[in-house]
């Protein structure tokens, strides 16, 4: 009979266990930068949602990434490892290795009814999941194509970012309720060519948006800077990014827009033709021409993002309606984050902070206390290891980040002093490839292959970066300093491309 009695409360001690496993659902968008939340002090628009995830949860201000381009940074949230550890390093030449461990695959392993819906971007199959439905490649804005786990295509009528969340609706209204489950929602928004929902479209005609200080940057210190084809001024293309085709024919041959409907292409055309009829009778040219493309390309992406926001929100009213809210742990982030004009330019890519730093909140109730600000260190090799955490899990030692839970119940609890970058990418933009070290006050650059240089800031007295100290006296010990916490860094995180490249010292230019 004390057997039986024992074996009934082992079991009941089980299920109760089970129970209090949170659900997660992590968010991740497409190059939304921090500068346009108003969580993090934006006045450039309203982004009630994302703000409420702060507000009931924790504003994470040192949010950062490893490597600043979209498929790399998924690879790193799947597996908690920098992106020489899981392969993936470039859009270029990678392909994820679906084979290897993620933090999905343990927490199905755990229990979790897992999923991921919408864009994936790592070129393979998705693997590890229960279930899944992704865009091919980026996907599109309107009437968005999605991969299907049976291998088939199926095309959905709408906007991406609404149609995305349809889908995230209907796979959690189907999902089996006896177990926790674990939900990532990957949004197009805000990527290249930020187009709105026509709903959206001429949402921030009426504001001029002030130029930043540093638009007509003239990286007189910084030679990758001054190599890179990302500015406002040349690169952003009249037609692909800001939609001023200059006939019907040429709209037509854009993939963006040929896939649009009737009704859509009306209100595309509606709104873009008077622009681009203005635009022709100003004849504009020089920086009158830039400054012209830098608030028209503001308008767009924030009329892109207005989307974003109000698709989050219905996530979180999904969760209220459903009584869910207590008990799932909501994270948003983006998969890096991107220049609004800083230096000139869009884009990412860069350590530069604009770049390196990306928004992440999360609301976890009854653990994070609401209206929680975070001034660690943080990073998105970090969000593996903290929802394993949450559920319980033991972390594999082979991930590379750590659990952010204990800083977050505890501020006494220390956490990372230095943090680690490394770009691969040595095509697009023209970004020269790049490794580097930050902490509190300082971040060392080495470039390579591109440009072959160092930089190195006082983010005290040089927040924009603008003045690179390396090399200049008085600084000797600092860069010595620095240069020896790289070495560290390096060493630590295992990553022999860096260590072989220190090795060779820099080479002359030819």
């Amino acid at each position: 009979m004390k057997k039986i009695s024992l074996l009934f409360l082992l079991l009941c001690g089980h299920l109760t266990y089970a129970q209090q496993q949170p659900n997660i659902i992590i968010i991740v968008s497409d190059d939304h930068a921090f500068q346009s939340i108003g969580a993090y002090g934006s006045k450039l628009m309203k982004t009630p949602s994302i703000d409420r995830i702060a507000k009931e949860g924790v504003r994470f201000d040192k949010g950062y990434v490893t490597n600043s381009i979209c498929g790399p940074s998924r690879a790193v949230i799947l597996t908690g490892k920098y992106s020489h550890k899981n392969g993936f390093k470039d859009n270029e030449n990678s392909r994820f290795d679906g084979s290897q461990d993620s933090f999905i695959k343990q927490l199905k392993g755990g229990g979790y009814q897992t999923a991921w819906i919408g864009k994936w971007h790592l070129e393979s199959t998705p693997q590890g999941f229960d279930h899944w439905q992704v865009l091919p490649d980026q996907g599109q804005y309107y009437n968005p194509d999605f991969l299907m786990q049976d291998g088939t295509k199926k095309r959905y009528d709408g906007y991406v970012t609404n149609v995305v969340e349809d889908v995230a609706e209907e796979w959690l209204d189907q999902r089996d309720q006896a177990k926790p489950f674990c939900l990532v929602i990957g949004h197009k928004a805000t990527h290249r060519v930020w187009l709105p929902d026509t709903a959206d479209m001429g949402m921030f005609d009426q504001v001029t948006f002030p130029l930043p200080h540093n638009f007509y940057d003239d990286y007189k210190t910084r030679e990758a800077a001054k190599v890179q084809d990302m500015s406002i001024a040349k690169t952003m293309i009249m037609g692909y990014d800001l939609k001023m085709f200059g006939s019907e024919a040429a709209a037509d041959r854009e993939g963006s827009v040929k896939r649009m409907n009737a009704a859509q292409r009306a209100k595309f055309n509606a709104y873009y033709q008077p622009i681009e009829a203005d635009l022709k009778a100003r004849n504009l040219s020089g920086k009158a021409l830039t400054e012209w493309k830098y608030q028209h390309y503001m308008r767009d992406y924030l009329s892109t993002a207005a989307s974003l926001d109000r698709n989050i929100g219905r996530t979180l009213d999904y969760l209220d309606k459903k009584g869910l809210t207590k008990n799932t742990i909501v994270i948003y982030m983006s998969d890096q984050g991107f220049y609004l004009g800083e230096h000139g330019w869009f884009d990412k890519r860069f350590i530069y902070e604009e770049s390196f730093r990306t928004p992440m909140v999360m609301r976890y109730p009854g653990v994070i206390k609401p209206g929680s600000v975070s001034k660690d260190f943080v990073m998105n090799l970090d969000i593996a290891p903290t929802m394993l955490d949450a559920a319980g899990i033991a972390i594999p030692k082979d991930i590379q980040g750590k659990s952010m839970l204990p800083q977050l119940r505890d501020k006494k609890t220390a956490g990372r002093k230095v943090m680690f970058y490394h770009y691969y990418e040595n095509g697009e933009h023209s970004v020269s490839p790049h490794f580097g070290i930050r902490n509190s006050r300082y971040k060392l650059i080495r470039f390579y292959k591109r440009v072959n240089s160092w930089e190195l800031f006082d983010l005290k007295k040089d927040p924009n970066e603008l003045n690179n100290l390396y090399g200049k006296p008085g600084y000797e010990k600092i860069t010595a300093e620095m240069k020896k916490e790289l070495d560290a860094q390096i060493a630590s995180y295992e990553d022999q491309d860096a260590a072989a490249i220190l090795a060779q010292g820099i080479k002359p230019e030819k």
